[in-house]
């Protein structure tokens, strides 16, 4: 009996998902692989301002892929954007978990949080501003025409430390910029400044995905 093929990278999520589920192993590393950085974003999102020196968000990435890794066999889905909520709704119960282990911590600065129900939505619906590419779409249309969540959250990997924070901490959690340099230590300037960096190099990674779909 001959072994089945090496899945391709750019094998969609669908296709490993039935590949896994008939037990090749090799589509099924590849399918939680590829969407590793997909969790770490939407962790990174989901963990509030005031955990966030407490816990990093690595560990709530590596319980989360542990836990879908042990209950594979429960997910029921199909699709992709299936597969994803799913794993954003692993995600959410192990936030959940760590908030109620510091919430003793300390007072929670509300005004500064992220609600742990708001990183479950796509991606795609508020991480971009209105920033049009040569077509005349914005990044954010771009995800949201194609449903290219992962893409986005691996375009925001390959950003610096510094172009991924400020994207996180602005477009995601929403805080003003006047919180922004009190937590990254820069003025309010120079971090207006390196948010509309980070912006366009974003813009230029998905523009290129897209291109390299072509």
């Amino acid at each position: 009996m001959s072994e089945p093929d090496e899945p391709d990278f750019h094998t969609s999520v669908q296709i490993l998902l039935s590949q896994a589920r008939n037990g090749e192993t090799a589509a099924r590393n590849l399918l939680f692989d590829r969407c590793r950085r997909y969790v770490g974003v939407v962790a990174r999102v989901q963990m509030e301002s005031w955990l966030q020196a407490k816990v990093d968000a690595s560990d709530l990435v590596q319980q989360t892929l542990l836990e879908a890794h042990r209950g594979f066999d429960n997910f029921r889905g199909e699709t992709e954007a299936e597969w994803l909520g799913w794993l954003r709704q692993i995600l959410n119960n192990n936030a959940a978990d760590f908030v109620r282990h510091w919430k003793k911590a300390g007072k929670r600065n509300v005004n500064r949080e992220v609600p742990l129900g708001a990183p479950a939505g796509r991606l795609s619906g508020s991480v971009m501003p209105d920033i049009a590419d040569q077509d005349g779409a914005t990044p954010s249309q771009i995800v949201m025409q194609h449903e290219r969540e992962l893409e986005l959250a691996v375009a925001i990997s390959r950003l610096s430390e510094d172009h991924q924070e400020i994207i996180i901490l602005r477009n995601l959690q929403r805080l003003p910029f006047d919180d922004i340099s009190s937590r990254m230590g820069r003025s309010r300037g120079a971090c207006q400044m390196l948010w509309t960096r980070a912006i366009q190099q974003l813009q230029q990674l998905l523009s290129s995905s897209r291109q390299g779909d072509c």
